[in-house]
């Protein structure tokens, strides 16, 4: 379970380390889009649209869809919020270990007045 949980954060922060694809997320949070629409705004050929489109959905971060001649993608939510579970997971951590900081600070502030 360890293994398969590893394999799908690795796909997912994979994805994400990519300004493109980020970008392509990001397009795709505001509603669907073809694949000609995603490539529109970027300065890359279909092919290389194409294989960021296929990064993204075996993170499980899109979905395509074929409706007749037209794919169409879409943003899925699932893939997100495992990423955002496992980082939250670090900001609790970060946070107690930045309070104790403070506390250890602040005390000693006060026992050298």
């Amino acid at each position: 379970m360890v293994k398969r949980q590893s394999d799908t954060l690795n796909a997912i922060f994979g994805a994400l380390a990519d300004p493109t694809r980020r970008n392509i997320l990001e397009e795709l949070a505001k509603g669907d889009r073809s694949v000609t629409d995603l490539s529109d705004p970027h300065d890359i050929s279909m092919p290389a649209i194409s294989k960021h489109l296929s990064v993204l959905e075996h993170a499980g971060l899109i979905s395509r869809t074929k409706d007749g001649r037209l794919r169409r993608c879409s943003l899925s939510g699932h893939a997100l919020k495992e990423a955002a579970d496992w980082l939250e997971h670090y900001r609790t951590f970060w946070e107690r270990k930045f309070d104790a900081l403070e506390e250890a600070l602040t005390g000693s502030k006060k026992k050298q007045k």
